[in-house]
């Protein structure tokens, strides 16, 4: 008798900036709610979720968006959302561990309402239009990953997807789906969307679910373009791209065996030399 595929039915939300934070969790909330009505057990949404991207400036008023995690409110609203809807999420948000500690986290809820823990963003970028060292402290709690009532989940946050580092660190510890919600606009980073994230999926052979904001924000001239997608470990994109215009919820059935088919077949992390890649970090 032929054994039935693990199947893992998953969604990730592009969305455009509403105005304000409460307006913001509403429609993150109906969001989650449309995914579970359509079948998913595991959601992520877009990178600091419920506010603008505060990083196209540098005041001090957006420090106001942060909150404790987990005993804030948005983590605590979504825990109970996570166990009426029988859904595991990972919710990005901007994290007060205490005055002056800033971070840009992700919290994840386990399908029980659960709160499994938290990763913070460890690269920070401060270029123009993405002035991000004023508002955050590099993560300092490495790369963790959470079991998870859909598998082992990991996170990584925008500007880190430029590092393989970090997406080696979850794949080795068993990482099966890594979230990377992010705010990217367009310019070089385009072609680069499409190509690392699929990339990183292959080079780990696990699944990586990419999530983008989209339009123009009053903050700042950056067009955020969308193009949110699951890959899956072989790099290949699991049904198509999302808009690169429009909102969107994607949701997606990824077949879990297919990493260890995958490993199975490329033997990467066999075939691994960490005894050769000590100079890596002795620069």
């Amino acid at each position: 008798m032929e054994q039935m595929s693990r199947i893992v039915r998953a969604a990730i939300l592009q969305t455009e900036w509403t105005g304000d934070k409460e307006s913001m969790i509403d429609l993150h909330e109906k969001y989650a709610r449309d995914a579970a009505a359509d079948g998913a057990q595991v959601m992520c949404f877009q990178e600091l979720f419920y506010g603008p991207y505060f990083c196209q400036v540098q005041e001090t008023e957006y420090y106001d968006y942060a909150e404790p995690i987990p005993d804030g409110p948005t983590t605590k609203r979504f825990q109970a959302l996570a166990k009426e809807l029988n859904m595991v999420l990972v919710l990005p948000m901007y994290e007060l561990e205490k005055p002056g500690f800033l971070y840009n986290t992700a919290a994840v809820i386990d399908a029980d309402g659960t709160y499994l823990g938290k990763y913070r963003k460890t690269h920070i970028p401060q270029v123009k239009g993405f002035w991000e060292k004023f508002y955050f402290r590099p993560g300092n709690m490495g790369y963790p990953t959470f079991e998870t009532a859909v598998g082992k989940v990991g996170v990584y946050i925008c500007y880190d997807r430029h590092f393989p580092e970090g997406w080696r660190a979850l794949g080795l510890a068993g990482a099966e789906l890594v979230f990377n919600p992010s705010a990217t606009s367009r310019g070089l980073s385009s072609y680069l969307w499409q190509l690392e994230q699929t990339a990183s999926a292959a080079a780990n052979m696990y699944f990586v679910g990419a999530i983008n904001r989209v339009g123009i924000e009053p903050l700042g001239d950056n067009d955020f373009y969308g193009t949110s997608y699951f890959a899956n470990p072989r790099g290949q994109f699991v049904e198509g791209t999302a808009s690169d215009q429009v909102a969107e919820l994607v949701v997606r059935d990824l077949d879990m065996d297919l990493i260890a088919e995958t490993r199975n077949q490329w033997a990467f992390y066999r075939d691994r030399r960490p005894d050769a890649y000590g100079s890596l970090t002795e620069g």
